[in-house]
Protein backbone atom coordinates (compact mmCIF):
# COMPACT_ATOMS: atom_id res chain seq x y z
CA UNK A 1 0.00 0.00 0.00
CA UNK A 2 1.44 3.56 -1.40
CA UNK A 3 2.11 6.01 1.53
CA UNK A 4 -0.11 9.17 1.17
CA UNK A 5 1.60 12.18 1.69
CA UNK A 6 1.29 14.16 4.90
CA UNK A 7 -1.19 17.22 5.06
CA UNK A 8 -0.81 19.27 8.12
CA UNK A 9 -3.97 20.41 9.92
CA UNK A 10 -4.60 24.16 8.69
CA UNK A 11 -6.86 27.12 10.23
CA UNK A 12 -8.17 29.03 7.15
CA UNK A 13 -10.22 32.17 7.42
CA UNK A 14 -13.57 31.76 4.92
CA UNK A 15 -14.43 34.63 2.82
CA UNK A 16 -17.94 35.13 0.99
CA UNK A 17 -17.90 33.64 -2.16
CA UNK A 18 -15.90 31.18 -1.63
CA UNK A 19 -16.77 27.79 -2.89
CA UNK A 20 -15.96 25.60 -0.61
CA UNK A 21 -13.94 25.39 2.88
CA UNK A 22 -10.16 24.89 0.88
CA UNK A 23 -10.63 28.66 -0.91
CA UNK A 24 -10.01 29.67 -4.44
CA UNK A 25 -7.73 26.61 -5.79
CA UNK A 26 -5.72 27.26 -9.23
CA UNK A 27 -7.34 24.47 -11.41
CA UNK A 28 -9.65 21.71 -10.12
CA UNK A 29 -8.06 19.28 -12.18
CA UNK A 30 -4.22 18.59 -12.88
CA UNK A 31 -2.94 19.35 -16.52
CA UNK A 32 -1.08 15.94 -17.15
CA UNK A 33 -1.42 15.69 -20.85
CA UNK A 34 -1.13 18.32 -23.46
CA UNK A 35 -2.85 17.13 -26.74
CA UNK A 36 -2.43 12.97 -25.43
CA UNK A 37 0.90 13.56 -25.27
CA UNK A 38 2.22 13.46 -21.16
CA UNK A 39 3.64 16.43 -19.55
CA UNK A 40 5.98 14.08 -17.55
CA UNK A 41 7.45 12.37 -20.80
CA UNK A 42 7.56 15.71 -22.76
CA UNK A 43 10.25 16.95 -20.15
CA UNK A 44 11.88 13.08 -19.38
CA UNK A 45 12.45 13.69 -23.72
CA UNK A 46 13.13 16.97 -24.37
CA UNK A 47 14.26 18.46 -20.94
CA UNK A 48 12.85 21.25 -18.86
CA UNK A 49 11.92 23.84 -19.06
CA UNK A 50 9.98 22.90 -22.35
CA UNK A 51 8.09 25.47 -24.91
CA UNK A 52 5.36 23.76 -26.76
CA UNK A 53 2.75 24.97 -29.72
CA UNK A 54 -0.21 23.65 -30.71
CA UNK A 55 -0.42 23.30 -34.11
CA UNK A 56 -4.21 22.69 -33.88
CA UNK A 57 -4.70 25.71 -31.86
CA UNK A 58 -2.75 27.82 -33.96
CA UNK A 59 -5.13 26.84 -36.96
CA UNK A 60 -8.77 26.65 -34.61
CA UNK A 61 -8.01 30.37 -33.34
CA UNK A 62 -6.88 31.39 -36.60
CA UNK A 63 -10.45 29.77 -38.24
CA UNK A 64 -12.24 32.11 -35.48
CA UNK A 65 -10.55 34.87 -36.37
CA UNK A 66 -10.97 34.68 -40.17
CA UNK A 67 -14.62 33.71 -40.01
CA UNK A 68 -15.82 36.51 -36.89
CA UNK A 69 -14.68 39.11 -40.16
CA UNK A 70 -15.19 37.48 -43.05
CA UNK A 71 -19.15 36.64 -42.60
CA UNK A 72 -19.36 40.60 -41.64
CA UNK A 73 -17.11 42.02 -44.10
CA UNK A 74 -16.24 41.33 -47.53
CA UNK A 75 -12.43 41.71 -48.24
CA UNK A 76 -10.45 40.92 -45.36
CA UNK A 77 -7.08 39.92 -45.01
CA UNK A 78 -4.65 38.68 -42.57
CA UNK A 79 -0.79 40.02 -42.38
CA UNK A 80 1.11 38.00 -39.65
CA UNK A 81 2.82 39.69 -37.10
CA UNK A 82 6.08 38.65 -37.14
CA UNK A 83 7.30 40.05 -33.92
CA UNK A 84 5.04 38.20 -31.91
CA UNK A 85 6.52 34.61 -32.51
CA UNK A 86 8.85 34.38 -35.74
CA UNK A 87 9.52 30.78 -34.97
CA UNK A 88 9.63 29.21 -38.84
CA UNK A 89 7.27 26.43 -37.87
CA UNK A 90 4.61 29.28 -36.18
CA UNK A 91 5.11 31.59 -39.10
CA UNK A 92 4.51 28.72 -41.67
CA UNK A 93 1.19 27.53 -40.32
CA UNK A 94 -0.45 31.13 -40.52
CA UNK A 95 1.14 31.42 -44.01
CA UNK A 96 -0.42 28.04 -45.10
CA UNK A 97 -3.81 29.20 -43.51
CA UNK A 98 -3.58 32.53 -45.90
CA UNK A 99 -1.78 35.47 -43.90
CA UNK A 100 0.75 37.43 -45.64
CA UNK A 101 3.69 38.94 -43.93
CA UNK A 102 3.84 41.91 -41.19
CA UNK A 103 7.57 42.87 -40.41
CA UNK A 104 9.31 45.67 -38.97
CA UNK A 105 12.95 44.80 -39.79
CA UNK A 106 14.99 43.61 -42.34
CA UNK A 107 15.97 40.50 -40.59
CA UNK A 108 11.99 40.15 -40.21
CA UNK A 109 11.71 40.61 -43.70
CA UNK A 110 14.63 38.33 -44.90
CA UNK A 111 13.02 35.77 -43.26
CA UNK A 112 9.60 35.98 -44.27
CA UNK A 113 11.32 35.75 -48.02
CA UNK A 114 13.49 32.81 -46.67
CA UNK A 115 10.39 31.18 -45.61
CA UNK A 116 8.89 31.57 -49.42
CA UNK A 117 6.23 34.33 -48.73
CA UNK A 118 5.74 36.49 -51.87
CA UNK A 119 7.49 39.83 -51.42
CA UNK A 120 4.51 41.69 -53.05
CA UNK A 121 2.12 40.42 -50.08
CA UNK A 122 4.99 41.28 -47.15
CA UNK A 123 4.05 44.43 -45.20
CA UNK A 124 6.97 46.51 -43.89
CA UNK A 125 6.21 48.74 -41.04
CA UNK A 126 8.14 50.21 -38.38
CA UNK A 127 10.57 53.55 -37.88
CA UNK A 128 13.54 51.62 -38.73
CA UNK A 129 14.37 50.47 -42.58
CA UNK A 130 17.58 51.25 -43.75
CA UNK A 131 18.40 52.23 -47.31
CA UNK A 132 19.34 48.46 -48.12
CA UNK A 133 16.05 47.56 -46.25
CA UNK A 134 14.17 50.12 -48.60
CA UNK A 135 16.08 48.98 -52.01
CA UNK A 136 14.96 45.66 -51.29
CA UNK A 137 11.71 45.68 -50.75
CA UNK A 138 11.02 48.87 -53.49
CA UNK A 139 12.43 46.42 -55.52
CA UNK A 140 10.53 43.55 -54.71
CA UNK A 141 7.50 45.68 -54.82
CA UNK A 142 6.42 44.86 -51.40
CA UNK A 143 4.10 47.04 -49.14
CA UNK A 144 5.85 50.04 -47.16
CA UNK A 145 4.04 51.84 -44.71
CA UNK A 146 5.73 54.68 -44.04
CA UNK A 147 6.62 55.79 -40.44
CA UNK A 148 8.28 59.46 -40.84
CA UNK A 149 9.18 62.53 -43.23
CA UNK A 150 12.87 60.90 -43.07
CA UNK A 151 11.81 57.74 -44.20
CA UNK A 152 10.11 59.55 -47.09
CA UNK A 153 12.42 61.49 -48.50
CA UNK A 154 14.86 58.36 -48.43
CA UNK A 155 11.74 56.44 -50.55
CA UNK A 156 11.66 59.34 -53.20
CA UNK A 157 15.56 59.32 -53.65
CA UNK A 158 15.81 55.45 -53.89
CA UNK A 159 12.94 55.54 -56.27
CA UNK A 160 14.59 58.02 -58.88
CA UNK A 161 17.52 55.86 -58.85
CA UNK A 162 15.68 52.77 -59.28
CA UNK A 163 13.49 53.85 -61.59
CA UNK A 164 10.81 52.30 -59.84
CA UNK A 165 7.18 53.55 -58.22
CA UNK A 166 7.10 51.38 -54.96
CA UNK A 167 3.94 50.81 -53.27
CA UNK A 168 3.16 52.84 -50.11
CA UNK A 169 0.82 53.62 -47.24
CA UNK A 170 1.61 55.80 -44.43
CA UNK A 171 0.82 55.46 -40.75
CA UNK A 172 -1.86 57.20 -38.98
CA UNK A 173 -1.82 57.76 -35.10
CA UNK A 174 -5.25 59.31 -33.68
CA UNK A 175 -6.75 59.87 -30.61
CA UNK A 176 -9.39 56.47 -30.29
CA UNK A 177 -10.60 57.49 -26.55
CA UNK A 178 -7.43 54.97 -24.93
CA UNK A 179 -4.75 56.91 -23.24
CA UNK A 180 -1.86 56.95 -23.28
CA UNK A 181 -2.21 57.58 -27.22
CA UNK A 182 0.23 55.59 -29.29
CA UNK A 183 1.57 58.75 -30.90
CA UNK A 184 5.06 58.20 -31.28
CA UNK A 185 4.60 55.90 -34.65
CA UNK A 186 3.56 57.53 -37.67
CA UNK A 187 2.02 60.95 -38.86
CA UNK A 188 -0.99 62.48 -36.40
CA UNK A 189 -4.40 62.49 -37.54
CA UNK A 190 -5.89 65.38 -35.33
CA UNK A 191 -3.17 68.10 -36.05
CA UNK A 192 -2.87 67.34 -39.87
CA UNK A 193 0.39 65.28 -40.00
CA UNK A 194 -1.37 62.66 -41.64
CA UNK A 195 -2.77 64.95 -44.45
CA UNK A 196 0.61 66.71 -45.07
CA UNK A 197 1.83 63.80 -45.69
CA UNK A 198 -0.85 62.44 -47.55
CA UNK A 199 -0.52 65.73 -49.79
CA UNK A 200 3.64 65.53 -50.40
CA UNK A 201 2.86 61.97 -51.83
CA UNK A 202 0.18 62.86 -54.03
CA UNK A 203 1.88 65.42 -55.22
CA UNK A 204 5.52 64.02 -55.46
CA UNK A 205 4.27 61.43 -58.39
CA UNK A 206 7.44 59.56 -57.22
CA UNK A 207 5.07 56.54 -55.25
CA UNK A 208 1.78 54.81 -55.71
CA UNK A 209 -0.53 55.66 -52.07
CA UNK A 210 -2.14 51.94 -51.83
CA UNK A 211 -3.08 52.27 -48.48
CA UNK A 212 -3.97 53.55 -44.70
CA UNK A 213 -2.40 51.94 -41.52
CA UNK A 214 -2.87 52.28 -38.03
CA UNK A 215 -1.69 50.17 -34.83
CA UNK A 216 -3.80 51.90 -31.92
CA UNK A 217 -2.36 50.08 -29.36
CA UNK A 218 -1.75 46.74 -27.19
CA UNK A 219 -3.84 44.14 -25.44
CA UNK A 220 -6.55 46.07 -26.20
CA UNK A 221 -10.13 46.38 -24.16
CA UNK A 222 -12.38 48.49 -26.26
CA UNK A 223 -13.59 47.39 -29.37
CA UNK A 224 -15.14 50.87 -29.64
CA UNK A 225 -11.51 52.18 -30.45
CA UNK A 226 -11.43 50.38 -33.53
CA UNK A 227 -14.16 51.61 -35.05
CA UNK A 228 -13.07 55.07 -34.22
CA UNK A 229 -9.51 54.49 -35.80
CA UNK A 230 -11.51 52.31 -39.08
CA UNK A 231 -13.82 55.62 -38.86
CA UNK A 232 -10.94 58.35 -39.25
CA UNK A 233 -9.61 56.50 -41.85
CA UNK A 234 -12.12 56.28 -43.79
CA UNK A 235 -13.10 59.76 -43.78
CA UNK A 236 -9.50 60.05 -44.16
CA UNK A 237 -9.46 57.97 -47.79
CA UNK A 238 -12.60 59.60 -48.75
CA UNK A 239 -10.65 63.11 -48.62
CA UNK A 240 -8.48 61.81 -51.22
CA UNK A 241 -10.97 60.76 -53.20
CA UNK A 242 -12.50 63.89 -53.18
CA UNK A 243 -9.14 65.82 -53.78
CA UNK A 244 -6.71 63.62 -56.11
CA UNK A 245 -9.68 61.59 -57.04
CA UNK A 246 -7.38 58.56 -56.37
CA UNK A 247 -8.93 55.32 -54.93
CA UNK A 248 -7.26 53.88 -51.41
CA UNK A 249 -6.67 49.80 -52.32
CA UNK A 250 -6.89 49.12 -48.28
CA UNK A 251 -7.15 49.93 -44.44
CA UNK A 252 -4.82 48.55 -42.58
CA UNK A 253 -6.07 48.31 -38.71
CA UNK A 254 -2.53 46.54 -37.35
CA UNK A 255 -2.90 44.54 -34.39
CA UNK A 256 -3.34 44.58 -30.46
CA UNK A 257 -6.24 42.66 -29.47
CA UNK A 258 -6.18 41.38 -26.40
CA UNK A 259 -5.57 37.57 -26.02
CA UNK A 260 -7.14 36.08 -23.08
CA UNK A 261 -4.34 36.02 -20.39
CA UNK A 262 -4.84 38.54 -17.32
CA UNK A 263 -3.10 41.62 -16.87
CA UNK A 264 -1.66 42.25 -13.80
CA UNK A 265 -3.89 44.23 -11.72
CA UNK A 266 -6.82 43.17 -13.22
CA UNK A 267 -10.23 42.36 -11.36
CA UNK A 268 -11.25 39.72 -13.68
CA UNK A 269 -9.20 37.48 -15.30
CA UNK A 270 -8.77 37.42 -19.07
CA UNK A 271 -10.45 34.98 -20.26
CA UNK A 272 -13.83 36.59 -18.63
CA UNK A 273 -12.74 39.95 -19.68
CA UNK A 274 -10.79 40.02 -23.09
CA UNK A 275 -13.06 40.70 -25.95
CA UNK A 276 -13.71 37.80 -28.08
CA UNK A 277 -13.07 38.36 -32.43
CA UNK A 278 -16.62 38.90 -32.91
CA UNK A 279 -16.34 41.80 -30.66
CA UNK A 280 -13.50 43.48 -32.69
CA UNK A 281 -15.06 42.19 -35.82
CA UNK A 282 -18.29 43.78 -34.90
CA UNK A 283 -16.70 47.69 -34.15
CA UNK A 284 -14.12 47.71 -37.45
CA UNK A 285 -16.79 46.57 -39.68
CA UNK A 286 -19.46 48.57 -38.69
CA UNK A 287 -17.86 51.47 -38.86
CA UNK A 288 -16.46 50.69 -42.68
CA UNK A 289 -19.54 49.50 -44.15
CA UNK A 290 -21.70 52.50 -42.62
CA UNK A 291 -18.62 54.89 -43.98
CA UNK A 292 -18.51 57.13 -47.20
CA UNK A 293 -17.62 54.10 -49.50
CA UNK A 294 -19.65 52.85 -52.30
CA UNK A 295 -20.80 48.67 -52.00
CA UNK A 296 -18.49 48.47 -55.00
CA UNK A 297 -15.33 50.11 -54.10
CA UNK A 298 -15.04 48.85 -50.09
CA UNK A 299 -11.02 48.79 -49.07
CA UNK A 300 -9.68 45.49 -48.17
CA UNK A 301 -9.58 45.22 -44.51
CA UNK A 302 -6.21 44.00 -43.73
CA UNK A 303 -5.85 42.81 -39.81
CA UNK A 304 -1.85 42.25 -38.38
CA UNK A 305 -3.31 40.51 -35.61
CA UNK A 306 -0.42 38.64 -33.65
CA UNK A 307 -0.58 38.02 -29.65
CA UNK A 308 -4.41 36.55 -30.03
CA UNK A 309 -3.85 34.15 -32.37
CA UNK A 310 -0.75 32.89 -31.13
CA UNK A 311 -1.35 32.84 -27.17
CA UNK A 312 -2.95 30.37 -26.08
CA UNK A 313 -1.22 27.43 -28.48
CA UNK A 314 1.93 28.49 -25.93
CA UNK A 315 2.77 26.35 -22.91
CA UNK A 316 5.84 26.40 -21.16
CA UNK A 317 6.74 23.49 -19.06
CA UNK A 318 8.98 23.04 -15.96
CA UNK A 319 9.69 21.58 -12.99
CA UNK A 320 10.26 22.66 -9.41
CA UNK A 321 13.27 23.35 -8.24
CA UNK A 322 12.85 23.17 -4.51
CA UNK A 323 10.04 25.06 -1.74
CA UNK A 324 10.98 27.91 1.12
CA UNK A 325 9.61 30.65 3.15
CA UNK A 326 10.18 33.88 3.26
CA UNK A 327 11.00 36.20 5.73
CA UNK A 328 7.54 37.34 6.06
CA UNK A 329 6.39 33.20 6.51
CA UNK A 330 4.91 33.08 2.85
CA UNK A 331 5.35 29.81 0.59
CA UNK A 332 7.92 29.86 -1.83
CA UNK A 333 8.33 27.76 -4.80
CA UNK A 334 11.36 28.10 -7.38
CA UNK A 335 10.91 27.12 -10.78
CA UNK A 336 13.11 26.05 -13.39
CA UNK A 337 11.89 28.91 -16.12
CA UNK A 338 12.59 32.18 -15.53
CA UNK A 339 11.49 35.51 -16.46
CA UNK A 340 14.50 35.55 -19.32
CA UNK A 341 12.44 32.90 -20.90
CA UNK A 342 9.06 33.85 -19.84
CA UNK A 343 9.30 38.08 -20.41
CA UNK A 344 5.56 37.98 -20.40
CA UNK A 345 5.36 37.54 -16.54
CA UNK A 346 6.16 41.31 -15.62
CA UNK A 347 2.84 42.03 -17.36
CA UNK A 348 0.62 38.70 -16.80
CA UNK A 349 -0.58 36.75 -13.95
CA UNK A 350 0.11 33.56 -15.79
CA UNK A 351 -2.59 30.71 -15.17
CA UNK A 352 0.29 27.86 -13.34
CA UNK A 353 -1.31 24.13 -13.31
CA UNK A 354 0.32 21.43 -11.71
CA UNK A 355 1.13 18.72 -13.91
CA UNK A 356 0.52 15.98 -11.68
CA UNK A 357 -2.77 14.77 -9.34
CA UNK A 358 -2.38 17.46 -5.79
CA UNK A 359 -4.34 17.69 -2.33
CA UNK A 360 -7.03 20.16 -1.79
CA UNK A 361 -5.04 22.26 0.50
CA UNK A 362 -3.79 25.46 -1.13
CA UNK A 363 -1.58 28.48 -0.14
CA UNK A 364 -0.61 31.85 -1.39
CA UNK A 365 2.59 31.42 -2.92
CA UNK A 366 5.17 33.49 -4.59
CA UNK A 367 6.57 31.72 -7.82
CA UNK A 368 10.63 32.66 -8.53
CA UNK A 369 12.34 31.22 -11.50
CA UNK A 370 15.96 30.13 -10.64
CA UNK A 371 17.96 33.40 -11.97
CA UNK A 372 20.13 34.87 -9.46
CA UNK A 373 18.23 38.18 -9.76
CA UNK A 374 15.22 39.42 -7.36
CA UNK A 375 13.40 40.32 -10.19
CA UNK A 376 12.83 37.17 -11.01
CA UNK A 377 9.20 36.37 -10.62
CA UNK A 378 6.66 34.44 -12.78
CA UNK A 379 3.62 35.06 -10.29
CA UNK A 380 3.80 37.56 -7.20
CA UNK A 381 0.62 35.78 -5.82
CA UNK A 382 -0.68 32.40 -6.80
CA UNK A 383 -3.55 29.87 -5.25
CA UNK A 384 -1.35 26.65 -5.53
CA UNK A 385 -1.23 23.21 -3.94
CA UNK A 386 1.99 22.08 -2.01
CA UNK A 387 4.38 21.26 -4.83
CA UNK A 388 7.57 19.29 -4.13
CA UNK A 389 10.76 19.18 -5.35
CA UNK A 390 10.46 17.29 -8.99
CA UNK A 391 7.04 18.10 -9.49
CA UNK A 392 6.24 19.78 -13.20
CA UNK A 393 3.95 22.53 -13.62
CA UNK A 394 2.00 23.98 -17.00
CA UNK A 395 2.14 27.71 -17.69
CA UNK A 396 -0.86 28.96 -20.28
CA UNK A 397 -0.58 31.10 -22.66
CA UNK A 398 2.43 32.13 -23.46
CA UNK A 399 2.59 31.69 -27.48
CA UNK A 400 3.13 35.87 -27.92
CA UNK A 401 6.53 37.17 -27.44
CA UNK A 402 8.39 35.17 -25.10
CA UNK A 403 9.98 33.20 -28.27
CA UNK A 404 11.14 36.41 -29.87
CA UNK A 405 12.23 38.61 -26.68
CA UNK A 406 13.38 35.86 -24.63
CA UNK A 407 16.90 36.13 -23.69
CA UNK A 408 20.18 34.85 -23.11
CA UNK A 409 20.56 35.21 -19.54
CA UNK A 410 22.46 33.28 -16.78
CA UNK A 411 20.91 30.08 -18.28
CA UNK A 412 20.44 28.45 -21.96
CA UNK A 413 17.13 28.88 -23.69
CA UNK A 414 15.21 26.15 -23.88
CA UNK A 415 14.22 23.57 -26.78
CA UNK A 416 10.38 24.63 -28.48
CA UNK A 417 8.48 21.74 -30.08
CA UNK A 418 5.18 21.66 -32.25
CA UNK A 419 2.10 19.18 -31.58
CA UNK A 420 0.57 18.22 -34.98
CA UNK A 421 -3.00 17.98 -35.75
CA UNK A 422 -1.97 13.82 -35.15
CA UNK A 423 -1.28 14.60 -31.72
CA UNK A 424 3.05 13.93 -32.76
CA UNK A 425 5.73 16.15 -30.93
CA UNK A 426 8.15 17.69 -33.25
CA UNK A 427 10.94 19.77 -32.22
CA UNK A 428 10.96 22.94 -33.58
CA UNK A 429 13.95 25.10 -32.27
CA UNK A 430 16.61 23.24 -30.56
CA UNK A 431 17.62 23.78 -27.19
CA UNK A 432 20.83 26.67 -26.78
CA UNK A 433 23.58 25.30 -26.43
CA UNK A 434 28.25 26.87 -25.13
CA UNK A 435 28.51 26.44 -28.68
CA UNK A 436 26.12 28.59 -30.22
CA UNK A 437 26.99 31.63 -27.79
CA UNK A 438 31.19 30.59 -28.22
CA UNK A 439 30.32 30.62 -31.88
CA UNK A 440 29.97 34.28 -31.98
CA UNK A 441 32.80 35.45 -29.88
CA UNK A 442 36.11 36.21 -30.23
CA UNK A 443 39.09 36.39 -28.10
CA UNK A 444 41.58 38.91 -29.39
CA UNK A 445 45.21 37.11 -28.62
CA UNK A 446 46.76 38.74 -26.24
CA UNK A 447 44.42 37.79 -23.97
CA UNK A 448 43.69 33.76 -24.65
CA UNK A 449 46.89 32.95 -22.26
CA UNK A 450 45.58 32.70 -18.77
CA UNK A 451 48.08 32.63 -15.57
CA UNK A 452 49.36 29.59 -14.40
Amino acid sequence: MEKQRYERPVIKKLETGMPNKFGLRSEYVPITHIEGNSVKELLSTYGSPLFVISERTLRQTMEKARTAFTTRYPKVQFAWSYKTNYLNAVCSVFHQEGSWAEVVSGFEYDKAVALGVDPKKIIFNGPDKSQEDLKKSIGNDSLIHIDHLDEFYTIVNISDKLKKKPRVAIRVNMDTGVYPMWDRFGFNYENGQAWDAISKIMHSKKMELVGLHCHIGTFMLAPSAYAIAAGKLADLAHAIQQKFNHEIKYIDLGGGFASRNTLKGAYLPGIDSSPSFDDFAEAVTTALINGPFKTEKLPLLILETGRALVDEAGFLLGTVISNKRSSTGRRITILDAGVNILFTSFWYDHKITPAQPFTHYTEETIVYGPLCMNIDVIRENASLPLLNKGDHVVIHHVGAYNMTQWMQFITLRPQVIMIDMNDKPHIIRDKETLGNINAVEHIPEHVKTLPR
